[in-house]
């Protein structure tokens, strides 16, 4: 078996909107960001029983580690920020849950929702090209289970074996001064920013990236798409304001629908990206 373009590795979740549950987490939306554009792709995750994996797309594969529950988060909007809060949690996730026949993938993306991936597991990659959203490392809990930032404690051994760090502008509230040092310390950074576009940082340069205009639906999972985009047309051509470029494309189709409904395909993302540069 030919090894997989793409390892997205995080727990899967249940995400609760009200009445209304669809899985998710950062691991599965980079893995179907990475399937659309043309990538095989798999998923190290833990959950139980009551995860939907028949919801996956068939091309990707999905390894899982058995857990009595499912990382389960109740999402809430309040003047426009998102509130979490964790109903329950899966397994951790570490080096000896990779497949072996995993380890030879091209594309590996850490991918923590609620601090469940070990930053070791990067050295089980000796030949790829490790990224990671740093999001699940910088979340703690309150005692009534909602999220709060907390300070990235490991941040200096976990930033030594990536290639890139992706990072949200919200993500950081409070602690940017801490953020100017890890961006400093990977070849690649990026700290998105929503409908603001995103700085990019190269060998801890900064560029802006500018936004492209969508009409939000859904603004879950898009730093996930932006990451898996990135990665995939970095993989490409090895230009990062191209792959800043396509991701910032890719991220903001994928807010116009549900879920991962309207992430694109590559044809999808080459034409909005036509577009968007001409508009510059």
């Amino acid at each position: 078996m030919s090894a997989l373009d793409f390892v997205a590795i995080g727990h899967v979740t249940l995400d609760r909107f009200g009445d209304e549950v669809r899985p998710g987490g950062a691991a599965l939306y980079a893995a179907v960001t990475a399937d659309r554009l043309g990538l095989s792709a798999g998923i190290l995750t833990s959950h139980a029983d009551d995860f939907p994996l028949d919801l996956v797309p068939p091309g990707i594969e999905v390894v899982s580690v058995p857990a009595p529950a499912t990382t389960v988060f109740e999402h809430a909007w309040t003047h426009g920020d998102r509130a979490l809060r964790v109903l329950s949690a899966a397994a951790p996730l570490g080096e000896a849950d990779v497949p072996e026949d995993w380890r030879d993938a091209g594309l590996v993306l850490l991918a923590p929702v609620m601090n469940e991936v070990d930053a070791r597991l990067a050295a089980a990659f000796a030949d790829a090209s490790v990224a990671a959203e740093a999001q699940g490392w910088l979340r703690g809990l309150a005692r009534d289970g909602a999220v709060r930032t907390v300070r990235w404690e490991a941040a200096t051994r976990a930033l030594r074996t990536l290639q890139a760090l992706f990072l949200s502008a919200s993500d950081v509230r409070g602690q940017e001064s801490a953020m100017t040092e890890w961006v400093q310390r990977v070849p690649i950074a990026v700290v998105t920013a929503g409908s603001l576009g995103a700085l990019l940082y190269v060998n801890g340069d900064r560029y802006e990236v500018r936004p492209r205009r969508a009409l939000e639906v859904d603004p879950t999972g898009a730093g996930d798409v932006f990451a898996a985009t990135f990665l995939a047309r970095y993989l490409y051509d090895a230009d990062p304001w191209a792959a800043a470029e396509a991701a910032t494309c890719a991220a903001s189709l994928s807010v116009e629908g549900v879920g991962w409904s309207a992430v694109p395909d590559a044809a999808g993302l080459e034409a909005a990206l036509k577009a968007y540069r001409r508009a510059a």
